[in-house]
C-alpha cells in the first residue's frame, strides 16, 4: 500500500531522475508485527527486525514474506524491557556477526545486555553475551538499548538510568551511560576512564536519562544521541569521550508530580549542554544523520523518530552543529515512530509501534 503526502522541502531541480518537489512516497512493507524496536538491512535485500516482545523476524523486501528467526536466548519482557536493537557488524561480509541488545533476567530483574550471534538459515548460532551491564534496578523502564558502530572496530551501547536518577552520576554502574567496547566485547585501551579503578572502564559518557537513539557518522566522526527528558526536556546531544551530560543535576524538564523543575537548574560547570532540546517532549526513540543523495536538501540533517507526537523530526544544522530549523514530517501516518534507518540507496525505513514497517522515498515525478 502506498500513500502520497506533502514533503515540506524542495528537492534540487538538477537531481536526476526527476523527483516531485512537493510529494513524499510512503509504502507499507509490513504490518501486524509487535513493537519493531530495531532494523538492520541484510545483504540479500532482506530486513532483519527485532520486536520488543522477544521476536526476531526477517522481511523479504521483494516478496513481502516474513520469516521468524529462532535461537534467541531467554528475554525478560516486562514494561519497556524486552528485545531491543539489532545491527550488523561493520564488516559483515567478512565477519558475519549480528549484534543485539536485550533485557536479560538476573535474579528476576532486567539488565541491558549486548550480545552477538551469527545467522545460518533461519536460526541464530554461536550466541555470545558480550556485556551484561551493571544496571539492575527494581524498575522495568529506561533500558536504553540502542547500538551503533564507528569505523575503528568499536561498538557503542546506550543504557538508561533505569528509573533511578542518581545512577546517571554514579560511575560504578553502567546505568545512565553510553558505553564503548571493541567488537569482541573487550574494553578499548583508550576509553576515557580505563585507568581509573573507581569507574567502570566501558563508560564513554554519562549523565544520561534514557538515550534510545544513537548514531555514529563515519564521515564526520561524530557520535549523536537523543534521549528522553522527564516532562519536557528531551535532548539531542553530540557525545564526546568522558563528558557528563548532566542528568539529573541539570535538566530542562519538569517533575511529573508537580510544576517544579528537575535538578539544580539548566547549566552547571563541567556539564554539557544539548545541541537541541524539546519542550514539551516529543518522546524520541531513534536518530540518524542523513548521508544519502535521494533527499539532497536533507544532507547532514538529523532525523529522529517521535513516539508521543508521532512524527519524523528533521533538524537542520549549520557548520558548527547549531540548530538552524526544525520540521515535523509524517504527521499523518498515525503511529508512534520507534526506529528509523537509511538504506544504501538513500531512502528510509521507519517502524511504528503499531507493528508497521514503512519505506519513505521521494515521489518520482511524471515525465512530460
Amino acid at each position: 500500500m502506498k500513500l502520497i503526502i506533502p514533503l515540506f522541502t524542495i528537492l534540487m531541480s538538477c537531481y536526476r531522475p526527476a523527483y516531485s518537489a512537493e510529494l513524499l512516497e510512503i509504502e507499507t512493507l509490513a504490518s501486524g508485527l509487535g513493537v519493531p524496536w530495531g532494523m538492520a538491512i541484510m545483504p540479500d535485500h532482506k530486513l532483519l527486525i527485532s520486536q520488543r516482545e522477544g521476536q526476531l523476524s526477517l522481511l523479504d523486501l521483494d516478496s513481502g514474506s516474513i520469516t521468524d528467526i529462532t535461537g534467541l536466548p531467554a528475554i525478560k519482557v516486562a514494561g519497556q524491557g524486552g528485545l531491543f536493537d539489532v545491527a550488523l557488524s561493520p564488516d559483515y561480509s567478512n565477519t558475519p556477526w549480528i549484534y543485539l541488545s536485550y533485557s536479560k533476567a538476573i535474579s528476576g530483574k532486567g539488565a541491558t545486555t549486548l550480545s552477538r550471534a551469527k545467522l545460518v538459515g533461519n536460526a541464530l548460532i554461536d550466541w555470545q553475551d558480550l556485556l551484561v551491564t551493571k544496571s539492575i534496578t527494581g524498575t522495568n523502564y529506561h533500558f536504553g538499548g540502542r547500538i551503533t558502530f564507528d569505523d575503528k572496530n568499536h561498538v557503542f551501547l546506550s543504557v538508561g538510568e533505569r528509573g533511578v536518577r542518581p545512577n546517571a552520576q554514579d560511575l560504578t554502574t553502567h546505568a545512565g551511560s553510553i558505553l564503548r567496547l571493541n567488537l569482541d566485547g573487550s574494553v578499548p585501551a583508550d576509553n576515557p576512564f580505563v585507568c581509573n579503578n573507581k569507574v567502570l572502564p566501558e563508560i564513554w559518557s554519562y549523565g544520561h536519562r534514557n538515550p534510545q537513539g544513537l548514531f555514529f557518522n563515519n564521515y564526520t566522526q561524530q557520535l549523536w544521541a537523543i534521549e528522553h527528558g522527564p516532562r519536557g526536556g528531551d535532548e539531542i546531544n553530540l557525545i564526546a569521550a568522558g563528558k557528563n551530560y548532566g542528568w539529573p543535576i541539570i535538566s530542562y524538564g519538569m517533575e511529573y508530580y508537580r510544576e517544579v523543575p528537575v535538578g539544580q537548574g539548566t547549566e552547571q560547570i563541567g556539564m554539557e549542554q544539548p545541541i537541541k532540546r524539546f519542550v514539551p517532549s516529543i518522546a524520541p526513540s531513534s536518530i540518524i544523520q542523513y548521508t544519502g543523495v535521494l533527499f539532497p536538501e536533507w544532507h547532514n540533517n538529523l532525523l529522529a523518530g517521535a513516539l508521543k507526537l508521532q512524527h519524523l523530526n528533521r533538524i537542520v544544522l549549520d557548520n558548527h552543529n547549531q540548530v538552524v530549523s526544525e520540521t515535523r514530517l509524517l504527521r499523518d501516518i498515525k503511529g508512534r515512530i520507534r526506529n528509523i534507518i537509511e538504506s544504501p540507496e538513500g531512502w528510509l525505513y521507519v517502524s511504528t509501534d503499531n507493528g508497521r514497517i514503512l519505506k519513505i522515498s521521494p515521489h518520482l515525478a511524471d515525465n512530460e
